[in-house]
Parts: C-alpha cells; structure tokens; sequence
C-alpha cells in the first residue's frame, strides 16, 4: 500500500478517528472530574452543604445530644467510633451578601443524621435530626440545634435562634428528596448494607 493509499483511507476514516478522539478526551473528562469530586464545589450553596455535611459526619455521635457539640478529631483504629451519615438541606446564611465561604459567618438549616452500625439498617438506626445553625467563624464549626426545654416549646425555641424567615422554613420544610435519597444510599453503604 503506498502512501496514497494510506492517506486515502485514513480520510475515508477520518470521521471514525475523530469520533475515537472525541471519546478518549470525553473519557478523560470524565475521570478526571469524578476523581476530583472532592475537591470544593464551585458554587457557594454546593461549598455550604459540603462543609455542613462534613462538619456533621466529623462530630462525635455522643456529642449529638443536642447540646452545642463540636467536631472531634477523626478517631484512631483502636478507637473506631460508628460512621456517622448527614444529610443537610441549608435555609440561608448571613450575610446573605456574602460570594465565598469564607464571607459566611453563620448558617441556617435542617439535618439529619444516622449512626451507621454494622449490619444495622436504616429504620433501627439511632438518629440525630432537627433545624440547626453553624457558626462559620470558629475552626471546626460551631454547631447550635435547637431544642425544646422544659420552659420553652421546640417552635418558640426555634422562632427565637432563626430570623423569620428562615424559622418558616424550618418549621415545615426538611430534607429534599435527593438529598434524603443520597442520605439513605451513603448510610447503607457505610453499614455494609
């Protein structure tokens, strides 16, 4: 086959090579976005519930008595302590001017969590949930729930920790579906379900 021959048919092809580049960068693409997936998500909602979520999942699940806990250092093999599993749904952040995280100082939303066991499913699991504030300004975060006390109900409580608005929210608005259907999926995971 001489050179001609060659160019020929490679430019009868060409429409097969071109597909074969296009799938190949596609490919690369495509690994290369889903092994950064944990790198920061670029817009401040999605960088909000991630921080949240890992701030949450982080917390010892002792300290999620409802009581103003704040995140541990991840614990040692010796000590292995359950998986802890949120999902997060955010009602706003001041101020709500704010561009980047790092703007943020305080967070508004709902969680709710599940202490992944081994073998333990979904429905027996021990669970953590209710409106919640993060204090962005503190390393870790700080995490305020609310709570109902032997003086105060649970929505006089939670009118007096969120603005109007977002105390509206909270009292009729959880998880998304999405969200509680990704809830659900890492938790069953984490158990070994």
């Amino acid at each position: 086959m001489n050179t001609r021959e060659s160019f020929a048919g490679w430019y009868r092809n060409r429409f097969v090579w071109v597909a074969a580049v296009l799938a190949v960068t596609a490919g690369a693409v495509l690994l290369t976005t889903s092994a950064g997936s944990d790198a920061e998500p670029t817009d401040l909602q999605a960088q909000i519930l991630t921080r949240m979520r890992t701030t949450l999942e982080r917390a010892d699940p002792g300290q999620h008595n409802h009581a103003g806990h704040t995140a541990q250092p991840a614990a040692t093999e010796e000590a292995a302590k359950p998986t802890v599993i949120c999902g997060v749904r955010v009602y706003g952040y001041e101020p709500a001017e704010a561009s980047t995280l790092a703007d943020v100082r305080t967070v508004y939303g709902f969680h709710l969590c599940g202490v992944a066991e081994q073998k333990r499913p979904w429905d027996w699991a021990v669970k953590l949930a209710g409106p919640v504030i993060m204090d962005m300004s503190t390393e870790p975060p700080g995490i305020q729930v609310v709570e109902a006390t032997a003086d105060v109900r649970f929505v006089d409580r939670l009118r007096e920790m969120f603005p109007d608005t977002y105390a509206e929210l909270a009292a009729r608005e959880a998880l998304a579906e999405s969200e509680m259907a990704d809830l659900r999926r890492r938790y069953d995971a984490a158990a070994g379900l």
